[in-house]
């Protein structure tokens, strides 16, 4: 590292400790960025393939206009009334099926997923929850409960079970909408067996932290079906596959033709500025409302609310739904053309939109999972100013998920890059 860069790796280290984390063998100092750009103190560019939370572009000039005016106006919280914050919650409201119609605004995607679950306990009277198993959904206390990505190798609490994630690259089916409502149906039988009950199925609709699994949709309606008819709810967490990123619709869900019962939003939703949401029904808030108030001081206040309005109306003006699923799908032939010219160590090309997951092999008969290469590839590709991330239980899988205003362009420089790097 330059002098620069080591000083202020000195100073994280000695304020923040071992809760710190940072990208890349060499971390980055970064001072400014715009749309898929992000630069650093030397003065080098780097293209950002990785960052969904500034979901219409890094420092979009119609979000950052938004939030400086809401900023110079007034900012408070929602105990008062004021236009914008329900402006906002119609705009936003009118996305979602007939039914879900009420939004309980929050600052994170996990204080939304927290959130969630209270809802769904209150709601159906019981505890226990489905997640699929290297699922991520946040950072409070009841999430990372059930987040096994985020204590691997420990037993899960008593409440939780778990279910493989929808692979049909390792695990090939004919059904696999039936195999998934099958472990999702054991994984109910098991919680009642243990006087447990399902309080709901919490799953992310892109199955990011799983590897990225879209396909082939729809498969999620047998294993809503099945928790339904137990008592439980459906809850989607749309943090991550939400806001457009599937090209298919403005949320992932949609995919799989499924009404959820509670839908969670965070990151995307204020392209960087803090704010989060669940969408419900009436009768599920009230349930909740009758065991416990709530109230969150910063969710849904005024600079969040111009904000998020800001990036509902890019996400429209700009076509960026329909932009996504073009680019994407661009992307997607790019990268399997890359696989099949010489590179087998490409096992795998998916994902929906611009949310792409490329799962690196060591061989591609047997599957065996190749983390070391997809380490030197994340780090590979960072030394030619490339920007990328991993995911899945072996971290093999390149995550790809960059602003939606990412090009054709875009995905030709990246794929160059990635051919140069494999080529070493």
């Amino acid at each position: 590292m330059d002098a620069d860069t080591a000083r202020l790796v000195e100073r994280r280290q000695r304020t923040f400790g071992p809760t710190s984390v940072l990208f890349y063998e060499t971390p980055m100092h970064v001072v400014s960025a715009s749309g898929v750009w992000m630069t650093t103190a030397d003065g080098q560019r780097y293209l950002d393939v990785y960052n969904n939370v500034p979901s219409v572009g890094h420092c979009h000039p119609r979000v950052v206009e938004a939030i400086a005016r809401q900023a110079g106006q007034l900012n408070t919280h929602t105990r008062y009334l004021y236009d914008i914050i329900h402006t906002y919650a119609e705009r936003l409201l009118e996305t979602f099926p007939a039914g879900l119609d009420k939004v309980t605004f929050t600052c994170t995607g996990s204080e939304s997923n927290d959130l969630a679950m209270r809802v769904a306990t209150a709601a159906t009277g019981k505890r226990g929850f489905i997640v699929t198993d290297n699922a991520y959904h946040g950072n409070t206390a009841a999430v990372t409960d059930v987040s096994p990505s985020s204590m691997p190798g420990k037993p899960l609490p008593p409440h939780v079970r778990a279910v493989r994630a929808p692979d049909v690259y390792h695990a090939p089916t004919d059904d696999l909408a039936g195999r998934f409502a099958a472990e999702v149906q054991d994984a109910i039988d098991s919680l009642e067996a243990d006087g447990i009950g399902v309080a709901g199925l919490l799953v992310d609709t892109i199955f990011s932290s799983d590897g990225i699994y879209a396909d082939p949709a729809p498969f999620l309606g047998p294993a809503v079906a099945a928790v339904h008819a137990a008592g439980g709810l459906f809850i989607a967490d749309e943090v991550q596959p939400g806001f457009g990123r599937t090209g298919d619709a403005m949320w992932g869900f949609m995919r799989h033709q499924v009404t959820p019962d509670i839908v969670t939003l965070g990151k995307p939703m204020g392209n960087g500025f803090p704010m989060g949401g669940v969408v419900s029904r009436t009768d599920l808030l009230e349930a909740f409302t009758k065991s416990v108030g709530y109230f969150n001081t910063f969710g849904g206040n005024p600079v969040a609310a111009a904000a998020g309005l800001a990036v509902l109306n890019v996400i429209q003006d700009e076509g960026l739904v329909a932009h996504a699923a073009d680019a994407g799908q661009y992307l997607r032939e790019r990268l399997r053309a890359l696989a099949g010219n010489g590179h087998p160590e490409i096992g795998d090309v998916r994902g929906a939109g611009l949310y792409v997951g490329v799962e690196f092999v060591r061989d591609p008969l047997t599957r065996e999972p190749d983390p070391d290469l997809a380490r030197r590839a994340i780090n590979g590709l960072h030394k030619k100013r490339v920007l990328i991330g991993a995911a899945g239980r072996h971290g093999n899988v390149l995550k790809i998920r960059p602003p939606l205003v990412f090009s054709r362009e875009n995905a030709d420089q990246l794929v160059q890059s990635l051919e140069e790097v494999l080529s070493i």
